[in-house]
Parts: C-alpha cells; sequence; structure tokens
C-alpha cells in the first residue's frame, strides 16, 4: 500500500515500511495510519507498507524475496509513484525490522535498489533466542521466550540455530555488516530483543559502519 500527503507536488522521499508481528500475523493496513500521522504528514513523506508472506504458510525466504520484490518494483515505478528512489529509508518494527535489516543486506549483495538509512524499532534478527535478555523477560515481556520460540520455527522450519542460517533469514548471523547503510536501531530496555539489538549496532560499528542506538 502506498500514500503520500495531499497537495504534496514533485518527488518525495520513501519510507519503505515492513509491518511487524513476529513474522506470522499483522499486515500493511494496520500500520498504515499511524506512518500516515506520524511520519508521512509533518516529514512531507510518501509512504509504502509492504505485504509479505506470514509464516508459517509462507517460510523462508518467501517473506524477505517479496519485502526486495516491493523494493525494486517501488524503485522501477519512481516517476508514477511521485517518489525520489533515491532517497528510501527502510524500516520497520518488531519482526517488520527484522525484514528491513535482511532486506538491507539483500539489496547491499544484489546490487539492488540502494536505501539511505535504515530505521529498526526493536528489531527481531536472531533464530537463536540464547540472549540474556531474552532469559531475564521470560513470562514478562509482550513478546516473550515462549513467543519467540514459536516464530523462528514458523519461519525456518527446523533451521533454527543450524550453523549455516544465511543471514537474509536471521540478521544477528551476519558476519559482514560493511557496506550497508546508516541504521537507527531502538529498543526497549526491558525487552526480549534488547541484546541482539544492542549487539547488531556494535557489530555494524565494528565493520565501520554508522549506527545510532537508543535503548
Amino acid at each position: 500500500m502506498s500514500a503520500r500527503p495531499a497537495g504534496t507536488t514533485g518527488p518525495l522521499p520513501l519510507l519503505y515500511d515492513v509491518h511487524g508481528g513476529g513474522m506470522v500475523m499483522g499486515n500493511a493496513p494496520s500500520v498504515l495510519p499511524q506512518l500516515l500521522r506520524e511520519w508521512a504528514l509533518p516529514l512531507g513523506l510518501a509512504v509504502i507498507s509492504v505485504e509479505y508472506g506470514l509464516a508459517p504458510r509462507a517460510q523462508y525466504p518467501e517473506p524477505v524475496e517479496d519485502c526486495d520484490a516491493g523494493l525494486v518494483w517501488a524503485a522501477g515505478h519512481a516517476a508514477e509513484l511521485g517518489i525520489d528512489a533515491d532517497r528510501t529509508v527502510i524500516g520497520g518494527k518488531r519482526a517488520g525490522g527484522g525484514l528491513a535489516a535482511a532486506l538491507a543486506l539483500l539489496t547491499r549483495d544484489r546490487g539492488g535498489p540502494a536505501p539511505i538509512g535504515q530505521l529498526l524499532l526493536c528489531p527481531m534478527l536472531d533464530d537463536r533466542n540464547t540472549t540474556f535478555s531474552s532469559h531475564q523477560m521470560a513470562g514478562i515481556d509482550i513478546w516473550d521466550r515462549t513467543s519467540n520460540t514459536t516464530a523462528w520455527p514458523a519461519l525456518l522450519g527446523d533451521r533454527p540455530g543450524a550453523a549455516d542460517l544465511p543471514p537474509y533469514a536471521a540478521p544477528a548471523r551476519a558476519t559482514d555488516l560493511s557496506g550497508l547503510p546508516p541504521a537507527y536501531i531502538d529498543v526497549g530496555s526491558s525487552e526480549t530483543f534488547r541484546d541482539e539489538d544492542v549487539a547488531y549496532a556494535d557489530a555494524i560499528w565494528r565493520a565501520g559502519g554508522q549506527a545510532e542506538l537508543h535503548v
């Protein structure tokens, strides 16, 4: 789904958003009103909220490939959409943030459309579920260990924890985080994804990239 503030003219910067829902639920229309109210209107942005196949019906790599196909389509139809493809930020919350991070890796490696930034809000990045925060928040957080250990197998089948899992499936597995667009990473101090998100920002810095981390 795409939208832009009424009355705007000329090509606008684009927020390419991936909805959340733990890989197993959610849809683009559910997040679009908030995106328009809080981002598009005050900042003068066009917004595309992409639909992707939900697990377990759609397993890796289908969801991230759907996101990539949407980004390629948007870049190829920039003129008719009234967007500036050279000023695209990709982003999302929770599962959407994880898919946005995976998309940044995928489009880098394929030489696809190059976003100028990543907006990763409490992104779901690590299939292994072994961090301290994932244990600390067990039974407390809205999305706790039980939810996490249900969602990752829904997406990956029997591959969660596999040594050869690609980073496009779980971005925390990436060993090369160089050449990525600058990332804004935001996560709560009392949530399951805290430690994996902090580690991801640290890995970007170690690779010489730019990340702004808020906990």
